[in-house]
């Protein structure tokens, strides 16, 4: 009887340990990939104009040099910065963006793909902080929506 509960449990554990591994094979399905027309930046009041204007002059020239080899769902980006935090760390060195971006339908206007997410960079000098935040916010934007180097 002991016998039999021992390979039970063996063959048990072993299914267990099977199973576990069967998520790490699998692929993942591919993100959607849209035709981005055009990005409008919005913000809240006292958000630096040169934040906002960076990340949309980069975005829009990302968008203008990329070119589509087939046919994608034609989309134009709402990029809102919720808001910034500057002068995070030890040495005051760490800037926050929280960015949420709507991607709408040209055809229809509907709102067919949402992301959010945060961006954190590091500037020494603080006159620089906007700039070089601009810049990771639209390099994050060229990596999830699959646009086009810095095209400027």
């Amino acid at each position: 009887m002991n016998w039999l509960r021992s390979c039970f449990c063996r063959a048990a554990l072993v299914c267990i340990a099977l199973t576990a591994c069967v998520g790490l094979s699998a692929t993942k399905p591919e993100a959607p990939v849209y035709d981005v027309r055009s990005a409008v930046v919005l913000s809240g009041p006292n958000m630096p104009a040169e934040l906002l204007s960076g990340i949309n002059d980069r975005v829009n020239a990302a968008i203008n040099a990329t070119v589509r080899e087939t046919v994608l769902p034609r989309v134009v980006l709402t990029i809102r910065v919720v808001s910034i935090q500057k002068g995070l760390g030890f040495q005051k060195d760490r800037n926050v963006a929280k960015i949420s971006i709507d991607a709408a339908s040209v055809e229809d206007g509907s709102v067919i793909a949402v992301s959010a997410f945060d961006v954190t960079s590091i500037a020494a000098d603080p006159k620089l902080a906007d700039e070089i935040l601009a810049e990771d916010v639209a390099a994050r934007i060229r990596s999830v929506f699959s646009l086009s180097g810095r095209g400027r």
